[in-house]
């Protein structure tokens, strides 16, 4: 690699580089995100290469490795360019008819088509494909279009273009240009991105510090993972704007350890945009030097709060401190610090190349540009999805997720990981931004959102969410460390048939307490999952409480699995998949269960098709 020494450089370089990259030249896009090496996707990868050297096609047809593309239900992905054909499931085997068929040939290979469930459509294109077609892909989208490895893809199609100009610019036109788009951070607070900047920049004290947030460890959200995989050099272009922006020489990127890909790439990353002049002295000629270091998070759910992090990477136990003391003024080593997460980095670019104005016209006038949001659950579309601020929640469930597998009833939506609340149906046509999920009791979190059928109890959620943070509160005070336990404690009563009425009103009543007195907002959040669904499921409590019935069927102490002896056709699936045995009958006659053996394990309810099965 050649350092570039000036912007004129790198634009030249980029010319080059994307001169070199033909836009006619039969490319295999292999997404190549934890979730499809996960399916086997490195075999595949490894496979298509052969295939093509077997048939002598070096330089001819290339192989690029990419990215996460959002649609994991469906990995592994392939995309076809430049036809643009999206392969869903496609596996190992599938490689070589893949070349004779689409790439050497005009065929397309049916099995491997998207076809959209309601109306059988096949559909052939990635971006006609409905969880696609509904988005705004501005910053993940980029992921198909790049080697994660590769700092030269990233440069042709328009990487550090943004560093570029912001060289060019004076540091305090850089905090007014993010100060106007409104960007808010995306790590969950929801503090608005230029005023941060603006307070580090004003502050005194030397040096100061840029940290990028990647310890995201909510349940179920993967979204900054993805992102630092995919595409690390949009992070990295960020954060140096940043610290140019408000006068600093040295971040961090703090990722958690169970993140080896990301670990891996941003990594390399960093290497090779030092190499590029990009990252380290005298970057682009300009005078301005700025390194980053990376910093691995050993997996405590509270370092993803500032001080706590900050603790961390100094090397002492990852615990809060008071928040009258911000972090742009003492931060770090009790210096000026700049933190922002994975994603907030990721727009500042962006910003940068095309404006405060446009980005500020998308989404809603107090939460603008898109999010990302890590859409799981009882969804049949499971993915990453990106989406201007202001879509409703039911456009996402519905138009993008593809609605309740099984066709069963939409029950909820816990939106902002554990600390978030549960949204019921009626606040479907909502709009998603940072004001109007607090409205309604929950927040916008760092993007997860887990959506919840008939079959969720509300009780049991709850629960699992508040056994999350109590394994992961660091301790240090008193109200987050007894006041979990004990809300928890008072939960597993209720679930177990052992609950009073005034329960609820405790709940209610500590977890204000909580709210209140927590030192950080691990505590200060924590009661929201409680408290949403006491406010919008409460006759379901009472239904554990009053009745001793779960409603949902998932509290083992208050159900019953029976044999509606009506439906049963004596197919015998019950039987076969019951662990205990507690399951019996001959093949056509009528089954039984015997209560003193089951488990309550709900695996008979799982497989008869007959609806013979019942909870009672």
């Amino acid at each position: 690699m050649k350092k570039c020494k000036s912007a004129s450089e790198l634009a030249s370089l980029r010319e080059k580089l994307a001169a070199a990259r033909d836009p006619k030249k039969p490319t295999i896009v292999i997404c190549a995100g934890t979730g499809c090496l996960a399916y086997g996707t490195q075999k595949l990868i490894d496979n298509f290469r052969a295939e093509i050297a077997k048939r002598k096609l070096e330089g001819t047809v290339d192989v690029r490795t990419s990215g996460c593309h959002g649609f994991c239900e469906r990995g592994p992905l392939v995309v076809i360019q430049p036809k643009q054909i999206f392969y869903q499931h496609v596996k190992t085997e599938d490689a070589g008819e893949i070349i004779e068929k689409t790439i050497l040939g005009d065929a397309v290979i049916d099995r491997l088509v998207y076809r959209d469930p309601a109306t059988k459509e096949k559909i052939l294109h990635e971006h006609d494909v409905p969880f696609y077609k509904k988005q705004m892909r501005l910053i993940f989208g980029m992921n198909g279009q790049i080697d994660p490895r590769s700092i030269d893809d990233y440069i042709a199609i328009g990487g550090y273009a943004g560093l570029a100009k912001a060289l060019a610019m004076k540091p305090e036109h850089i905090v007014d240009e993010v100060t106007k788009a409104k960007l808010r951070g995306r790590g969950g607070g929801g503090f608005m991105t230029g005023w941060k900047w603006e307070s580090t920049a004003k502050a005194e004290g030397s040096p100061k510090y840029v940290i990028c947030n990647a310890d995201e460890g909510d349940p179920g959200a993967y979204m900054d993972r993805s992102l630092l995989e995919g595409n690390p050099h949009s992070v990295i272009e960020g954060m140096v704007i940043g610290a140019f922006a408000i006068g600093s020489s040295d971040g961090y990127i703090y990722v958690r350890n169970e993140y080896p890909l990301a670990v891996t790439n941003v990594t390399a990353a960093i290497e090779s945009a030092r190499a590029y002049g990009l990252l380290g002295e005298n970057i682009l000629g300009s005078g301005f030097s700025f390194d980053i270091k990376i910093n691995r998070g050993g997996g405590a759910f509270v370092c993803g709060e500032s001080s706590a992090l900050f603790a961390s990477i100094e090397g002492r136990a990852g615990e809060p401190r008071q928040k009258y003391v911000h972090a742009t003024d003492r931060g770090l080593y009790d210096k000026p610090t700049c933190l922002n997460n994975v994603e907030t980095w990721a727009n500042v670019p962006p910003i940068i190349v095309k404006g405060a104005e446009w980005y500020a016209s998308i989404g809603t006038p107090g939460s603008t540009g898109t999010k990302i949001f890590s859409l799981v659950g009882k969804i049949n579309n499971t993915g990453l999805v990106e989406v201007p601020m202001g879509i409703t929640l039911r456009e996402i469930v519905f138009g993008i997720g593809g609605g309740i597998p099984k066709g069963r009833k939409f029950k909820a939506i816990q939106t902002g990981g554990p600390s978030g609340g549960c949204i019921p149906e009626k606040h479907l046509d909502m709009p998603v931004d940072f004001d109007e999920l607090s409205k309604v009791g929950s927040m916008m979190g760092s993007g997860g959102m887990i959506v919840m059928d008939d079959r969720t109890c509300m009780v049991d959620v709850a629960k699992y969410f508040l056994k999350f943070l109590e394994q992961e509160s660091c301790g240090k005070c008193t109200p987050c460390r007894e006041g979990i336990y004990q809300m928890r404690t008072i939960l597993d009563r209720i679930s177990e048939g052992a609950g009073e009425e005034k329960d609820i009103e405790l709940l209610e009543w500590i977890g204000t307490g909580v709210i209140d007195g927590s030192l950080c907002a691990l505590g200060g959040t924590a009661p929201f999952p409680v408290l949403s669904t006491i406010k919008y499921f409460r006759d379901e409590y009472l239904a554990h409480i009053r009745d001793k019935k779960c409603p949902a069927g998932v509290c083992k102490k208050l159900i019953t699995f029976t044999v509606a002896a009506d439906n049963c056709t004596g197919c015998t699936a019950c039987a076969r998949v019951c662990p205990t045995k507690a399951a019996t009958g001959e093949k056509k006659k009528v089954h039984t269960i015997d209560q003193a053996t089951c488990i309550k394990c709900g695996a008979c309810f799982e497989a008869c098709k007959f609806d013979a099965i019942t909870i009672s």
